[in-house]
């Protein structure tokens, strides 16, 4: 049997080049997802660490697994006896659009035990959430050509 025990990929398209929407999303700032808070400690690279706080749960941290500028990131979350990723995946569609993919997966040997959890909260928040960030990175870039 697979220690993998569940994964979801959502893609979105962006009006949004690939380079400005890959530094938008690699600058933590811009991480928008409340009540959580993010931070990364270090340079947004392999091997920098960053934690997630949500209010009244202890600090979330992970790891950045592998990042390879401007196209793919992947980011370990390191659970007890599993690991779930985010794979993250930028495609340029056109010079002006981009195509954002996010590749969730949970795997390991106790990863069963961590399923439905993971399963209900990211099958019905990852496409809202990524639309949300295609927006944003779209209104970002707008709004730098408008004011450059």
């Amino acid at each position: 049997m697979s220690d993998k025990a569940w994964e979801l990929t959502h893609s979105v398209e962006m009006d949004a080049s690939l380079a400005f929407a890959w530094n938008y999303w690699a600058n933590v700032a811009n991480w928008e997802d409340p009540p959580a808070k993010f931070e990364v400690d270090g340079p947004f690279a392999a091997g920098s660490r960053g934690t997630t706080r949500l209010p009244g749960q202890e600090p979330l941290h992970w790891l950045l697994r592998a990042v390879t500028p401007p196209n793919t990131a992947t980011i370990d979350l390191q659970l007890e006896g599993a690991v779930l990723s985010f794979e993250w995946r930028f495609d340029p569609l056109t010079d002006l659009r981009t195509r954002l993919t996010q590749r969730v997966v949970l795997k390991g040997e106790n990863a069963a035990a961590f399923r439905a959890q993971v399963e209900s909260t990211f099958s019905s928040s990852l496409p809202d959430g990524m639309k949300k960030l295609a927006r944003a990175i779209a209104d970002a870039e707008s709004r730098s050509k408008d004011s450059g």
